[in-house]
């Protein structure tokens, strides 16, 4: 046992949990017990470099078991919660709505109640210190049209599964706040990006298509609007919001960077170009592939595809001092690099051969940067 503060975090091993618990642990001002279950999106890999540290607990489990959760904080007396365990793919909540009502409503109540009587039993001074971050979606929001920004008096209006899940989970966050003085606080983000995140997800599933030679597929035509936040700057100001955000009150946070789908797929395609050109890869090549341009095709749009997400996080900036650092070329030339960079890492998440075949059809790139 270190003498720092130890923090509750859920979903440590997933997208944005484990970006989090690296900048959490690089501060060296706090102990992490990392609640996780280990679903599909979420790897063991993403966080074994920690493994070993004193300042590090991982605990495979699920939020919606009541005695593990009322146990962890029994256990470790945490002084706060981060929240982020989540079902949180669209596609996967219209095959199957059940999941995310299981995961994103009964677990997060379930966290809640745990940390509710947890936090009764602190002395005052605890009681004061103790804070519940839950970090949730701009998707509750539902869809905007061509002007406009969603802020944190927007009215909820979810259109998915989902969304819809994700909205009832803020509800209670805030029912618990108001109704039993638990001090939470919520975050809204808008489409994050960067390492680390699941290939179902639009920009690691379009980098490692065009890589592997598949068809780059883009919902209806392309023109559906998303605000891309890198995940840095969003676990910057989770982190902000849990030291510095007053209980009872919703942050939203966004990149403010407004892409169209499309424009997206273009520009990714055009950093593969450049730094993984398909006449220097052997598959590629056979296939005569000069652009990745040339794998775009558009697909059916999905049922209840909103149209425009875009954030304006003009609060967290004012009252927290908050502020993203990251421009969007940069993070997205950095994301492209991190997938080339680490194919076991895909490998274990997508169970192909991804692995092998970076070998196999990067020869050429090894030998290149060993000169």
């Amino acid at each position: 046992m270190t003498g720092k503060q130890t923090i509750l975090l859920t979903g440590g091993n997933g997208f944005i949990g484990a970006n989090l618990a690296r900048l959490l642990m690089k501060s060296q001002q706090y102990r992490v017990v990392n609640l996780d279950a280990l679903t599909y999106a979420a790897n063991p890999l993403s966080l074994a470099d920690l493994e070993g540290n004193p300042d590090y607990v991982f605990v495979k489990g699920s939020i919606t078991d009541r005695e593990l959760v009322a146990s962890l904080f029994k256990q470790y007396q945490p002084m706060g919660v981060l929240h982020l365990a989540a079902e949180s793919h669209v596609d996967r909540s219209i095959v199957n709505a059940e999941d995310f009502l299981q995961t994103n409503v009964i677990g997060t109540f379930t966290l809640l109640e745990a940390a509710r009587v947890y936090w009764n039993g602190l002395n005052d001074d605890a009681k004061e210190s103790f804070r519940f971050l839950h970090v949730s979606t701009d998707e509750v929001f539902g869809s905007l049209g061509a002007d406009g920004y969603f802020t944190e008096e927007t009215p909820y209006a979810p259109n998915s599964p989902y969304s819809a899940s994700k909205a009832s989970s803020d509800h209670f966050v805030r029912a618990f706040h108001h109704t039993y003085g638990l001090p939470t606080v919520i975050t809204n983000c808008s489409n994050n990006y960067g390492p680390y995140q699941f290939p179902e997800k639009m920009i690691p599933l379009m980098i490692l298509n065009a890589l592997s030679g598949k068809q780059l597929p883009v919902y209806g035509d392309g023109s559906n609007v998303r605000d891309w936040l890198y995940v840095e700057d969003h676990c910057k100001a989770i982190r902000l919001a849990f030291e510095k955000g007053v209980p009872g009150e919703v942050y939203v946070v966004g990149g403010s960077n407004e892409q169209k789908n499309l424009d997206l797929v273009n520009q990714i395609c055009a950093i593969l170009d450049e730094v993984a050109p398909p006449e220097e890869v052997n598959q590629l090549r056979e296939q005569g592939l000069k652009s990745y341009k040339e794998l775009i095709r558009f697909v059916t749009d999905r049922p209840g595809h909103d149209r425009r997400y875009a954030i304006d996080a003009g609060k967290i900036q004012r009252q927290l001092g908050w502020q993203a650092e990251v421009r969007f070329e940069a993070g997205l030339r950095q994301t492209i690099e991190w997938y080339l960079q680490n194919p076991e890492w895909v490998d274990q998440v997508s169970g192909g051969a991804y692995g092998e075949w970076i070998k196999k059809n990067y020869a050429w790139r090894a030998e290149k940067e060993s000169k």
